[in-house]
């Protein structure tokens, strides 16, 4: 068993499950796997109101407030929509899935690599991937990646094909829960189980093929991901959509993010009855919270450093820990 003060200063994983972006076409539900067509983004300059809180400064002065609220709030945004004679989002995207989970891509102690991958190995022999794998794919089959594209769609097909065995699953989205990973099916089951497969494998890797059909209806708005614009300097554009060679598309980091968002085990899920992404510190940027705080003792670090040094976890802390080191990055102790 190794000391709870052998941690390697360099250490860091890389990503075990590696999605490509996502490129977003428009077709129509009844010929969806026979035609399809690039979706643009368009420029849009709107004459908007003003709809946002006002500063203190401004809502304690009649004046200034009537002004400020009167004024037209003019906006150029970027938006994509369906064409108006389509009504179906096909979203495509590849997703590798690596095995190697025993070997960092960067530790400099050895004393500290070895008790890892034989806290490793217990984990693989007596508790296996195969929780992780389940949970994974009913995020492929839920089409969770399809992020707001997902909410009012009146169908959404999602078919995953593995590109090295030719095996391939269809999936209802619409019928499988995006809380309960409790949940039981028979396609899950099987896609899952060669996930835990290649993610427990030394060497094996997976290459899967998905494509996601939703119908959102004649000419609807769809949503790709959008650019986080660090200088928003007077005249420039208030929202930027993101593209690949004038395809609409959605960042990998949002389809992985997707994708893990396994983690029920966190301290406050009996109140909060939601999945967050995994995370070291289960931080959930849109609500401004980290639910895995090291005041609890439940963050990944704290774990990590109690799993490698051989002390008894529960099996969800076992699951939560090695989901952090398939979502990869840089845990060295200069990092905590």
């Amino acid at each position: 068993m190794a000391k709870k003060t052998v941690i390697a200063s360099v250490l860091s994983f890389e990503k075990k499950l590696v999605p490509s972006d996502g490129y977003m076409y428009g077709t129509v539900w009844e010929n969806r796997q026979s035609a399809s067509e690039p979706l643009r983004l368009v420029e849009k300059s709107v004459r908007g109101t003003i709809s946002n809180r006002l500063k203190d400064t401004v809502a304690k002065d009649p004046l200034k407030l009537n002004a400020e609220v009167e004024k037209p709030n003019l906006q150029t945004v970027d938006s994509c929509a369906l064409a108006e004679n389509l009504d179906t989002l096909k979203l495509h995207f590849t997703l590798k899935i690596l095995g190697g989970i025993k070997h960092p891509s960067a530790c400099n102690s050895p004393e500290f690599l070895e008790s890892y991958q034989k806290a490793v190995d217990n984990y693989i022999k007596n508790t296996g991937f195969e929780e992780l794998g389940r949970r994974y794919a009913l995020n492929l089959a839920n089409a969770r990646f399809l992020w707001r594209n997902r909410v009012g769609a009146e169908k959404i097909e999602v078919h995953i094909k593995d590109l090295l065995s030719e095996d391939e699953w269809s999936f209802d989205a619409k019928k499988y829960p995006l809380r309960d990973f409790g949940f039981e099916d028979e396609e899950v089951t099987k896609l899952g189980r060669r996930i835990a497969e290649t993610l427990a494998d030394e060497e094996r890797f997976m290459m899967l093929d998905i494509v996601c059909y939703a119908k959102a209806g004649k000419a609807q708005e769809i949503y790709p991901s959008e650019e986080l614009v660090m200088d928003k300097g007077q005249g420039n554009k208030s929202k930027v959509l993101y593209s690949v060679d004038d395809i609409a598309a959605m960042h990998s980091q949002k389809i992985g993010n997707a994708l893990r968002t396994i983690d029920t085990w966190y301290p406050d899920f009996a109140e909060e009855q939601q999945p967050i992404a995994i995370e070291p510190y289960g931080a959930v940027t849109n609500l401004g919270r980290a639910f895995r705080t090291p005041v609890d003792k439940e963050d990944f670090y704290t774990l990590f450093d109690r799993f490698v040094a051989g002390e008894n976890l529960t099996k969800s802390q076992e699951h939560y820990v090695m989901a952090v080191l398939i979502r990869g990055g840089v845990f060295g102790e200069s990092e905590k």
